[in-house]
């Protein structure tokens, strides 16, 4: 899953890249080696002078910050910078504030679970809003750090960190009223946590318990995109004399993660699917969609793009987010699929195909994706069949 070049455009300025961490130092170190060795020899002085990690606290290693990058292959969020990065989406997490404040009748008194948990901080929320109690589920290391963060804000009494599995844990309770969770990954469904909450609302929420959010819609929708094409796609054709072309069908492969602007937007948007996630089966994620995309103005398209809106009709309010490209920016963005041709499509035609997803056999948290589509225009005649992975 590739992202585009300079495209950790986050909804806070202060926010980061998924998985990513900067380091400001080493970054001068490495531009001060090209002037000269003694410079880069004062930088690593200095950063070892200015070291805060001596004594680091026992949480802090918990943290892993000696860990490779093939160490958060498997545990990515262990890094405190994926959870930045969530908590400064500002649409994700006022939303669920928003959800949890305005509406105390559905927590007062009730049973949580959150489903990952991360920081604990749907957690923090729902207890603020009363919950009798909270059982707060979390797989990776940073669910040492969420115990101590319930314990500075005086919460130890309401909200129980339980680390590990959801489909390995049990719970000191036989039933839940209320599950919570932020499941949502790239493209809905990419990381396929959404059984992990389908898992623990089978085993555990009473018959008319509520699952939040319980609406989860993916869309379709076709761009303009000539320019970051060519410097994505078409640059594996001659790099500097050589034909690396090869690399170029891979490239067309992984779906690029990105915010789109909504000025190249060509078509008329598509609904996917909609999954009622207080009623579908797992296997419901898996699916085969049609789609037809009615061009609004005479223009080129270049790739397919893919969003996804949550609702939480449970509310007393119809409350909700879109992370589409006429949306607010959030952490999600939206997802790009290149296609192998460039389609010339006048005003009123129609881009019809449909769109087949399905997780990985070998790794289910990877996407296959397969794309099959037609325009049968005045100036572009065209059929084909494309296929994709998120990974």
């Amino acid at each position: 899953m590739g992202r585009r070049k300079g495209g950790n455009k986050n909804p806070d300025p202060g926010g980061g890249q998924k998985g990513s961490s900067s380091n400001g130092l080493l970054d001068a170190a490495t531009r001060m080696s090209i002037a000269g060795g003694e410079e880069v020899d004062e930088v690593m002085e200095e950063r070892i002078d200015s070291s805060n990690l001596e004594n680091p606290p026992a949480s802090l290693a918990l943290i892993g910050s000696d860990k490779t990058s093939a160490d958060y292959y498997f545990d990515s969020y262990s890094h405190f910078g994926i959870h930045e990065e969530m908590l400064k989406d500002v649409v994700r997490t006022k939303t669920y504030q928003n959800v949890i404040y305005q509406n105390t009748f559905l927590f007062k008194n009730k049973v949580v679970l959150d489903v990952g948990a991360g920081t604990g901080i749907l957690s923090l929320f729902c207890a603020k809003a009363g919950a009798k109690h909270v059982y707060a589920i979390e797989c990776s290391l940073m669910a040492d750090m969420a115990k101590e963060i319930v314990q500075a804000n005086g919460f130890s009494n309401v909200i129980t960190i339980l680390k590990g599995k959801v489909e390995e844990i049990e719970l000191p309770v036989t039933h839940v009223d209320v599950i919570i969770s932020e499941w949502m990954g790239y493209f809905l469904l990419f990381e396929n946590m959404l059984n992990t909450v389908l898992y623990a609302r089978d085993k555990w929420l009473i018959n008319d318990g509520i699952v939040l959010p319980d609406k989860a819609s993916l869309y379709l929708t076709a761009i303009e995109d000539a320019e970051y094409k060519e410097d994505k796609i078409e640059f594996w054709n001659k790099v500097y004399g050589f034909d690396m072309s090869c690399i170029k069908k891979l490239a067309m492969m992984e779906p690029l993660v990105d915010t789109v602007d909504h000025n190249q937007i060509v078509t008329k948007c598509q609904l996917l699917k909609t999954m009622d996630i207080s009623k579908m089966a797992p296997g419901d994620a898996s699916f085969t969609a049609p789609f037809k995309l009615v061009a609004q103005r005479n223009d080129y398209i270049h790739a397919l793009v893919a969003y996804f809106d949550v609702s939480f009709t449970k509310c007393h309010k119809l409350t909700g987010f879109s992370t589409g490209p006429r949306s607010k920016t959030t952490h999600w963005k939206q997802t790009v699929l290149y296609l192998e041709d460039v389609l010339i499509i006048c005003e009123g035609e129609a881009l019809v195909g449909s769109m087949t997803v399905e997780p990985n056999k070998k790794n289910p948290r990877d996407i296959e994706i397969m794309l099959k589509y037609s325009l049968n225009g005045q100036r572009c005649q065209v059929s084909r069949t494309q296929h994709y992975k998120m990974r």
